[in-house]
């Protein structure tokens, strides 16, 4: 006998910000993006939730805290099948899907040890040359990364 009810996973939001269908296996690396551990606010985090596209996600949850754009976008790097969902008074007021910025600066660390940005202190700077494979170029070595490899810096 079925009786209606169902339960969320993780609590409701009265305002801020949802992070949802990040794959579980990048949630803590979105975290890290996010600067959660810095965070002044309630944050709930959601990990290995079960999820009819990516199997088990993960979702973050920041209460009254709207992300710029371009930081939420870097989480496309990772999580390319992100979706943001901004929440006032409980209900969600804008949902949008994460895009991955043409230029990436200071998020990764350049794989090649010679590159200047390992040895110089200066900020890496990457351009996405593959959005279906997710690979991004050193602009300073041109040293190719895949997303799944990249090292947050």
């Amino acid at each position: 006998m079925k009786t209606g009810k169902t339960s969320l996973a993780v609590a409701a939001l009265c305002n801020g910000t949802v992070i949802d269908r990040i794959p579980a296996k990048a949630l803590f690396k979105a975290a890290r993006i996010l600067d959660i551990e810095h965070a002044d606010t309630a944050v709930t985090i959601g990990n290995n939730l079960p999820s009819k596209e990516l199997g088990l996600k993960g979702i973050i949850k920041v209460a009254d805290t709207v992300y710029p754009e371009a930081t939420l976008n870097r989480i496309a790097l990772i999580a390319p099948t992100a979706k943001i969902n901004i929440i006032k008074d409980y209900e969600v007021v804008e949902k949008r899907h994460v895009e991955l910025p043409d230029t990436i600066v200071g998020l990764v660390r350049c794989s090649n040890p010679k590159c200047i940005t390992n040895n110089e202190p200066m900020l890496t700077r990457f351009n996405v040359v593959d959005r279906e494979d997710v690979t991004i170029r050193c602009c300073y070595c041109a040293q190719d990364i895949k997303a799944a490899d990249a090292v947050l810096d």
